[in-house]
């Protein structure tokens, strides 16, 4: 308990500090307000279908997402996959290129992630205005907006990223935290930020002038189904928006321990997690600017301990990974962003634990899109058995004795039901 004590502490001052941290750089006059459609349940891709453009060509329907695996449940006895997400905040391409060198590395070590997209970085900065965020001015956003070419990029990045089988969510909007910032959003101020996101990629085309570029492969009001909110804040307002919305999970809120997930209200409940800091007594959140603010406490520092910094990430992630792998089977969450923070050394730190971790045996990297299909196709008696799972205890006498009573599964689980969005 006093190590848990420690870390709330650190998880509270790297929260603080991680507010000053923004993410890696039309057919009508405006966002909708408020139509309804139904939403695709997860499956196998279908046959090839005739492409369907939606509004001004900006998204199209292409049939299901390609790579999909197909939940089944646990069968008789046997221990659960050790599934490992890894998400991207604020996902855009730019200059740094880690949006496609992250693609690439996914692929190279079987790794499928969620990128969670800024919707801002659709919608260039001449077109600010369409932007009304909730307590704030009409076009303002704590990082900015995108250029023409961004947009291009970032476009050409997420049509691939789907088309390899990876999910792509939201990190909302104009980034707004502490004081003024989405902490203080009342349930239908985060409905109005998530049909802004929504609109903004469906409408990139009119806003960026890029009408001969390709459509995007999928409806985004049907394929987002989560997001991560800025700095981890609101996430108490933000469940019930999101549930209306038809999102399945939600990854904002902090300092979850090594266990296996619950819902709140019907929505997956995916925490940054409380892993180890080597070398220190106390435990960080699970992400790249946590670990900077526990040892810089800034994106340019001491050139000399760089490759130090990075070590501790990666080691940190790799020592939360044997911890859960050899215990309780819990996933294991990391969150991180395109930055070249302390010259680029935690990126080469999660590259390095992907490449660790991902090609193992029994190992599933999957975005939480996945996961959510996963969990929701399990017998909920032996999910109960799973979160009951201390953070690092494997079940005493073995797992064929403690899920003995899992139905067996001569074909997959039903599919989740899952709720309409509003575009």
């Amino acid at each position: 308990m006093a190590v848990i004590s420690k870390t709330t502490v650190r998880i509270a001052a790297a929260v603080t500090l991680a507010a000053i941290a923004g993410c890696s750089a039309a057919t009508q006059d405006g966002p909708p307000k408020s139509t309804t459609e139904g939403r695709a349940a997860p499956g196998k891709a279908p046959a090839a279908r005739p492409l369907r453009l939606i509004g001004d060509g900006s998204t199209a329907y292409t049939g299901a997402q390609p790579h999909q695996p197909r939940p089944a449940r646990l069968k008789a006895g046997k221990r659960p996959p050790q599934f490992v997400v890894f998400s991207w905040d604020g996902a855009g391409e730019d200059g740094q290129k880690l949006f496609s060198h992250f693609r690439a590395v996914g692929k190279k070590y079987g790794a499928t992630m969620t990128y969670f997209l800024s919707g801002v970085y659709m919608l260039p900065s001449d077109k600010a205005e369409l932007y009304e965020p909730p307590g704030h001015a009409t076009g303002a956003s704590a990082i900015g907006f995108n250029d023409v070419q961004g947009i291009k990029d970032t476009v050409a990045q997420m049509r691939g990223a789907w088309e390899d089988g990876n999910e792509i969510g939201t990190h909302f909007n104009g980034h707004f935290c502490g004081r003024n910032g989405v902490g203080r959003w009342t349930p239908e101020e985060w409905r109005s930020e998530i049909e802004q996101a929504v609109w903004f990629v469906r409408n990139w085309k009119s806003n960026s002038g890029l009408r001969n570029e390709p459509p995007l492969p999928f409806d985004y009001a049907k394929e987002l189904v989560g997001g991560r909110a800025p700095c981890l804040e609101g996430q108490r307002n933000l469940i019930p928006a999101a549930k209306e919305m038809g999102f399945r999970y939600d990854a904002s809120s902090a300092g979850g321990l090594q266990t296996w997930p619950h819902k709140i209200d019907g929505i997956w409940n995916f925490p940054l997690q409380q892993i180890p800091f080597p070398g220190r007594n106390f435990e960080a959140l699970s992400m790249d600017y946590n670990f900077l603010a526990n040892q810089s406490g800034s994106t340019h520092g001491d050139r000399a301990m760089h490759a130090t910094w990075g070590k501790q990430m990666r080691d940190g992630i790799l020592d939360a990974f044997e911890r859960a792998h050899r215990g309780n089977r819990a996933p294991l969450f990391v969150g991180d962003h395109f930055e070249s923070w302390n010259g680029g050394t935690y990126m080469q730190a999660v590259e390095e634990a992907i490449k660790e971790i991902c090609p193992r045996k029994g190992v599933r990297c999957v975005s939480f899109k996945q996961l959510s299909d996963w969990l929701d196709a399990q017998d909920p008696q032996v999910l109960a058995k799973l979160q009951d799972l201390p953070v690092g205890r494997a079940p005493e006498g073995g797992w064929p004795a403690y899920l003995s009573g899992t139905p067996e599964a001569s074909a997959p689980a039903p599919a989740a039901r899952i709720m309409p969005v509003a575009e």
